[in-house]
């Protein structure tokens, strides 16, 4: 499984944009992967930075890029 590093590399690489290690945690979730909780995370029930619909895509094709789904 590939680094919270990695997915953002690959997406900085392939897209030139950068995304935040909240948003990967944030589709982690919407796809169903396992991931750690955060140990600075305040609530479990809300989400103060959930990944825009724009970087969606991006993120999920670095998914599929390291067979992550």
């Amino acid at each position: 499984m590939a680094t919270y590093k990695n997915i953002q590399k690959y997406v900085k690489d392939k897209y030139g944009n950068s995304i935040k290690t909240c948003w990967i945690a944030d589709m982690k979730e919407y796809h169903g992967l396992k991931k750690r909780i955060a140990p600075n995370r305040i609530s479990m029930d809300t989400k103060t930075n959930p990944c825009p619909k724009d970087k969606m895509d991006m993120i999920t094709e670095a998914f599929k890029h390291f067979n992550m789904i």
